[in-house]
């Protein structure tokens, strides 16, 4: 019995050794790879950069960032053709256009009134004169109306659908934009001015005035009145042609003003005794020739 005890010690004293010699021969192994690797690396620099790529962990994707396109890269849209009229000036568009100095005095009172830095004030402004002159209409019509529908915001876009500085239903109008790349131009603020000055010298022309063609730009044109849409842009027309005219117009007068709902006056094209609604200006002068 005494001996049993003895054997079983000396069994347990074997075993343990023969783990600690397996580890040994284990560690010993993996020194000598080790070494072997280090060497293989040291000696092929190309490999050691291609397992240390391998090793790092991949960088996330960044988040796209989606940035509004510069306004002076929109401001090279090509002009279109429809309505053209490069010929010299009469008096009566000199008139209307205004000199140099005048669309300088509009640029700085429309920049301040609607918080627009200068230099795409500037663009703006350029771009609905050099319209106004292609398809005569008035340029302060144009830009009263792009003031009262968006406050001079190109990238502007309604619930219904009306887009950029004149709010143009692009769906409706698709086909004035084929000129010029298509309905995705009506961001585009040169298309945009062009396609809907066009629309608005269509809606006066056939509606023999200014506040008629006002009131169907609006698509009030089924309705007896127009909430006062008429008024707010031929009130801000009128603030304009002071300022062309060298007054001191106030730039903090409210814009969208509540007016009382009149009656648009709806005279027929050839009637000369129709009055703007501040019952001074002739449509003619606004309209154009």
């Amino acid at each position: 019995m005494a001996s049993q005890p003895a054997a079983w010690m000396l069994t347990s004293r074997v075993t343990v050794r023969s783990v600690f010699t397996t580890a040994q021969h284990t560690l010993t192994i993996f020194g000598v790879t080790a070494l072997v690797v280090i060497a293989v690396l040291f000696a092929r620099p190309d490999l050691a950069q291609q397992l240390s790529l391998s090793l790092m962990p991949a960088p996330a994707p960044e988040a796209p960032v989606i940035t509004a396109p510069a306004l002076s890269a929109l401001m090279e849209a090509p002009a279109s053709s429809t309505g053209v009229n490069n010929g010299p000036l009469s008096p009566a568009e000199k008139a209307m256009l205004g000199s140099p100095k005048q669309q300088q005095m509009v640029t700085s009172w429309l920049s301040k009134r609607y918080r627009v830095a200068g230099d795409a004030a500037n663009m703006l402004v350029s771009t609905a004169y050099t319209t106004a002159r292609e398809i005569k209409l008035d340029p302060l019509l144009i830009l009263a109306v792009m003031a009262i529908e968006s406050g001079l915001n190109p990238f502007a876009e309604s619930p219904v659908g009306a887009q950029g500085l004149m709010q143009v239903m692009s769906k409706i109008h698709h086909a004035r934009f084929q000129e010029m790349g298509g309905v995705q131009a009506a961001l585009n603020p040169v298309a945009n001015i062009r396609v809907g000055s066009l629309i608005l010298k269509d809606y006066v022309t056939r509606g023999g005035s200014v506040e008629a063609g006002l009131k169907t730009y609006v698509g009030a044109a089924a309705f007896e009145h127009d909430d006062g849409y008429g008024s707010r842009v031929l009130a801000e027309y009128n603030r304009l042609k002071q300022v062309s005219a060298g007054k001191k117009v106030p730039t903090i007068t409210p814009m969208m003003a509540a007016a009382p709902a009149a009656p648009a006056v709806q005279a027929a094209p050839k009637d000369p005794a129709v009055a703007s609604a501040d019952k001074t200006t002739h449509p003619d002068q606004i309209a154009g020739l």
